[in-house]
This record gives structure tokens, sequence and C-alpha cells, in this order.
């Protein structure tokens, strides 16, 4: 059942971004498909992913987040999120590389499951810590995507191409308010993260924690410096990408890359 539910949300998933890509493909003509029949499908995408994640994932002997089950968790945290923030501000083009992937995730998911508890169920708070965690890096990788489609938006338009699908996103200095605000919710909850992690977890610097902890605490205060530089000296363009970018790179490395060669490469769980 799980492998059909899961074929038709990647299918959702895929159709949805395809919708958004030829809706800004048109983007300036006179016959446009809405912003909301672009979606309508990823919101079925991610209602079916949920369903499986709550069988695979949350457990009754608790949070089950193996690498591609958390990975699998991560695409539709991500994919939610911008579907949520499309009601509100206009981010639906994020979708066009957002959806497929969480798409992939999910295939994948499905395909390797793997068993890793890293919380039992009596142990709430560390479960909330690390929904926070995820839920920090969502918001980090949609503003990651948001940098990159600024930097296209930017090159375009230092070599006078306006035209295309610069039609159909808004002005530059409106993608740029539209990434801090990304980023700016993502610091709070990886700042809380980091705090909370001091609490639930037992040893934060454990060996097989460390490099997690100094990781995310450098990708921390990248994008600390980076607010702060946005604050105190009105940073913009290309060096609000290059440390968007960064930060990210950081944060990928810190969870992800962590999780890879622990549970993938050296088999330790």
């Amino acid at each position: 059942m799980n492998a059909i539910i899961g074929s038709l949300s990647a299918l959702l998933y895929l159709l949805s971004g395809g919708l958004l890509a030829l809706r800004l493909a048109r983007a300036g003509r006179s016959i446009t498909l809405s912003k909301g029949g672009a979606l309508m499908p990823g919101w079925g995408a991610a209602l079916l992913h949920a369903l499986i994640l709550a069988q695979t994932v949350f457990q009754p002997i608790g949070l089950n987040l193996g690498f591609f089950n958390a990975l699998s968790c991560t695409g539709w945290l991500i994919g939610a999120v911008l579907l949520a923030a499309a009601i509100f501000r206009p981010v639906e083009n994020l979708g066009i590389p957002v959806l497929p992937f969480a798409a992939l995730t999910l295939v994948l998911g499905l395909l390797f499951p793997a068993e890793r508890i890293v919380a039992d169920i009596d142990r709430w708070p560390l479960e909330l810590h690390i929904l926070i965690a995820i839920l920090a890096y969502s918001l980090l990788t949609l503003a990651a995507v948001q940098a990159v489609l600024l930097a296209i938006q930017d090159h375009r338009l230092r070599r006078r191409l306006p035209g295309g699908f610069l039609r159909g996103i808004p002005p530059l200095t409106t993608m740029e308010s539209l990434l801090f605000q990304m980023i700016g919710a993502g610091f709070i909850l990886l700042s809380i993260t980091l705090i909370s992690g001091l609490f639930f977890l037992e040893d934060l610097f454990a060996q097989h924690l460390a490099h997690k902890a100094v990781l995310s605490f450098i990708a921390w205060s990248v994008f600390g410096v980076l607010l702060w530089g946005r604050w105190r000296f009105g940073w913009r363009g290309r060096t609000a990408i290059r440390w968007t970018l960064s930060g990210f790179s950081f944060l990928v490395l810190a969870y992800f890359g962590s999780k890879l060669v622990l549970e993938l490469i050296l088999r330790r769980y």
C-alpha cells in the first residue's frame, strides 16, 4: 500500500512542479495557469507523503530517522513549508526544483528503508528538538534555493537580459526581502535547536555528535553574521548570496553529511 501511495504522491509532486515550470515559461501571456491551480497537486502529494511518514518515521517506539527516512521527512517538510508560504508570499516558483526533490526523497525513503530510533516515545522533549531542527533546516534550504534563483536573476539583469522567466518572478528587491525573511525565521529556529540541544542531549559534544555540533554552530554563525551585515551595512546581492550558500553548505555537512558517513559508510547506528 505504501508503494502505491508513494508512487501517486511522487507523480503529484512532479505534476505540480511541471505546472509551475509551465506557468513560469508562459509568464506575461494573456492566458496562464493560476498559482493555486499549479500548487493543488502539490498539496495532494504532501498529504499522501505525510501518511507514509506517519507509518515509517513516527513509530510506537519513537522516531525512526534512518538516513533515507530523515531525508524523506526533510523533503516533505521543505515542500509543506513552501506550499504554506506560497499562500502569503510569491515564492511558488521555488516549487519547480523543491517539489521534484520532495518526490525523490519519498522514493528513496521507500526503496531503502532502515531503522534507527533516535528518540524513545517517552522522550518527547528530544523529539521536539529534532523536529525543530528539521524545520530550521527546511527553511534554510528554501533560503538557499531562493539565493540560487536570486543569483540567476541578478546575473541576467547585469547582462541586460530582462526577458524570459524574469517576467514571472518578483522584482529583485522583493526577492532579496523574501530571502532575508526565510533566513531570519530559519536562524531563530536554528538558535532554538542549538540551545535546546544543550538541555535535551546527554552529551552534545560526544564523539558521534561533536562534528555535527561544531558544523551547526559554524552555520549558525555564518547566518548570524549575514543578518548582522544586512542590518548594519545593508548587505545584498552577491554578498548575501555567497553568505547564504556558505551557511547552507555547513548545515548540509552538519546533518546529512555526518549521517551519510556514520550510517551508510561506517554502518554505525
